[in-house]
């Protein structure tokens, strides 16, 4: 295998980088998916506890236990929602960042070889013999 240049490898690191953004934006979909579903079931509670049926009347402490616990986990998940949202923002500015320094070792792998070619012309220059005319 031929040895990467500096561009080379940062696109590697680059490649790398955006896969981990798309694992965070995956977790902070399930994550909203989660209090999607939750929301949904809160609301059945609710529903269930302002029922005039006489058995949704029977378990209406039950459902005002089960209406905190919901709410509980809706906090937490609204918390980890939070973070998974911080870790999506970190994870593109990093990507975004290692895009920049792609470019920037780019323009500086081009420069060199311009460089270089213009360096190979003058020595072919200087190797040929003068003009005689």
């Amino acid at each position: 295998m031929a040895p990467l240049n500096r561009s080379e490898k940062l696109q590697r690191l680059v490649a790398v980088q955006r896969h981990l953004e798309r694992m965070a934006e995956f977790d902070l979909a399930e994550t909203a998916r989660q209090r999607r579903e939750l929301a949904e079931t809160i609301d059945r509670v609710a529903d269930a506890m302002g029922s005039a049926k006489p058995l949704h009347a029977m378990f209406s402490g039950h459902y005002a236990s089960q209406l905190g616990r919901l709410a509980q986990k809706d906090s937490m998940l609204h918390g980890l929602q939070q973070v998974h949202e911080s870790r999506v923002i970190k994870e593109r500015a990093k990507g975004d960042r290692l895009a920049e320094h792609v470019k920037d070792a780019r323009d500086q792998e081009e420069r060199a070889a311009a460089d270089e070619a213009v360096f190979d012309i003058l020595d072919q220059r200087l190797l040929l013999p003068p003009d005689p005319y």
